[in-house]
């Protein structure tokens, strides 16, 4: 059931485990979080993929979903996982294709196809001005597997914490099923801002996910897990370390997106230096130059977004109040 947060007492500044601090012990632990991290965003990507084939169409059916968490936010409740599951579809009084497109950085156009394709397959239904979520696609949406890897990156983070309580990845995930519809919000913000930045530096996020997915296969590099790298020095280092590779057949394979369509998006990565090839066709992360220096600003700007998600959640879960966002200046009107 929802239920509206009360707190019998009123916790200490220093009972929160601050924001900044958090972006510092990632920036300085990198290494040991990269795994963890990449897989979430990597499966999640896959996921949204293999859903429709179309990870911008995934994407607006969260953004609808995301609607109902926005109300539960204002109206101060929190609904459990089962309970937000739990037999129904999800009414949207009203949307404006301008707002889609404006909020997520897809033309209107494209928008207004996708709607139209997802209407057509029964997905959502419109009438009038209103959107129905049918609950079908609301199971499609659930996030079962995510909540596992979630649970999982903030285990590796709570073990960088000292002085903090060691929590195990299975107390981690209960406490964010019964705090669900908070965390859920908390990670959409956080994908929506993620993919919203990586499409406009990559043009789509198929192409994104191929490029996260070599990302991922170079973080388990085993010279990095036993060194503790800091940020900087982790995008320096990963740079052409991967001694394995990856093959245009394997992304497909993992990715579910068709082979040709892999190879024509691994020549845009080629060409447009995110990644090299070597004779035996084997592709590894060695970003160089200007768009090393362009994307490395964007992963400070991600890890900053991820440090904002982890706040609010593990103080959420730790029973401990983060309702002030303080970041609200640089959300965008749809998130608040």
């Amino acid at each position: 059931m929802g239920r509206e947060i009360t707190m019998t007492t009123v916790p200490s500044v220093t009972a929160q485990i601050d924001q900044k601090e958090i972006f510092k012990v990632i920036s300085n632990n990198f290494s040991k979080l990269a795994p963890a991290y990449y897989f979430l965003i990597s499966n999640w990507l896959i996921r949204a993929y293999n859903v429709h084939k179309d990870i911008d169409k995934y994407i607006i059916i969260i953004y609808l979903i995301n609607k109902d968490l926005i109300v539960f936010r204002r109206n101060g409740l929190i609904v459990d996982y089962d309970t937000f599951y739990r037999d129904r579809s999800i009414e949207i009084e009203k949307i404006n294709l301008s707002d889609i497109s404006k909020d997520l950085e897809i033309p209107k156009e494209s928008v207004r196809r996708k709607i139209l394709e997802l209407e057509k397959a029964g997905v959502i239904k419109k009438s009038g001005k209103k959107m129905f979520v049918n609950r079908n696609t609301l199971v499609a949406t659930q996030a079962k597997d995510t909540l596992k890897d979630m649970s999982s990156l903030l285990f590796e983070f709570n073990k960088l914490l000292k002085n903090e309580k060691a929590f195990t990845v299975d107390e981690i995930s209960s406490s964010m099923k019964e705090n669900f519809s908070f965390c859920w919000y908390q990670f959409y913000k956080f994908i929506f801002i993620y993919t919203n930045r990586w499409r406009k530096e990559v043009k789509d996020l198929e192409t994104m996910c191929i490029g996260i997915l070599v990302m991922l296969n170079a973080s388990h590099n085993k010279s990095f897990k036993v060194r503790d790298l800091n940020l900087k020095t982790y995008q320096k280092k990963v740079m052409g370390s991967d001694g394995r590779g990856m093959n245009a057949m394997s992304l497909s394979d993992i990715t579910g997106i068709p082979r040709p369509t892999v190879v024509r998006k691994l020549k845009y990565l080629i060409d447009n230096n995110y990644l090299t090839i070597n004779e035996r066709k084997l592709l590894f992360i060695n970003i160089q130059g200007t768009v090393l220096k362009r994307s490395s600003e964007l992963q400070d700007a991600n890890i900053k977004s991820l440090s904002s998600f982890i706040y609010k959640v593990f103080n959420q879960i730790k029973i401990i109040d983060s309702s002030k966002d303080e970041d609200d200046d640089f959300i965008p009107s749809y998130l608040r």
